[in-house]
């Protein structure tokens, strides 16, 4: 129990380190590839993400989809990647290659579609190298370039409003 402490604190250190360290790169390249985050225990429709991506024009093999789960994942077979905390070590490192993988891969626009204060989630919003990330109103700015200010069940209103500064900054 305490060294699950000592953990959490390493991880939230690192975390801290990533995003002081972070510089905006926002170029005006079209979005061609999008890696999307999930909180499955906040929200399970896996398809608003793919017919998201569609209307973007974004083929499907340039779309990946990660979903995170505090419980077992072993129960989670239809995500492309699911992780939980067992997939993290001390000080930020990860554990699962399929997750290292989605980190490694530079994306185009990065969707970080949770609200929960999760400590991992917020590490792989920190970890990966996408070009522009968009999320939605959470406790921590410094995680997302583009912050739209929705609930959670609203997905309309936050496709309506992406789609509205995407076309602004000249992404799609």
């Amino acid at each position: 129990m305490i060294l699950k402490g000592f953990k959490e604190n390493s991880n939230k250190k690192h975390l801290n380190k990533l995003l002081s360290e972070r510089q905006l790169n926002v170029t005006d390249k079209k979005i061609e590839s999008l890696g999307v985050i999930l909180n499955i225990d906040e929200i399970d429709d896996f398809d608003l993400f793919r017919k998201f991506a569609t209307f973007l024009k974004i083929r499907d093999n340039k779309l990946k989809i990660i979903a995170f789960s505090e419980n077992d994942k072993s129960t989670l077979t239809s995500w492309d990647v699911c992780f939980s905390p067992k997939d993290f070590g001390w000080n930020g490192t990860v554990k699962n290659v399929e997750l290292q993988t989605f980190l490694d891969t530079k994306y185009d626009a990065l969707i970080s579609y949770y609200t929960e204060d999760v400590l991992e989630l917020k590490m792989i919003t920190a970890k990966s190298i996408a070009q522009l990330k968009i999320g939605i109103a959470n406790s921590d700015e410094r995680m997302n370039d583009l912050i739209i200010k929705t609930k959670l069940k609203e997905f309309n209103i936050f496709k309506e409003e992406t789609i509205k500064y995407l076309t602004i900054l000249n992404k799609i």
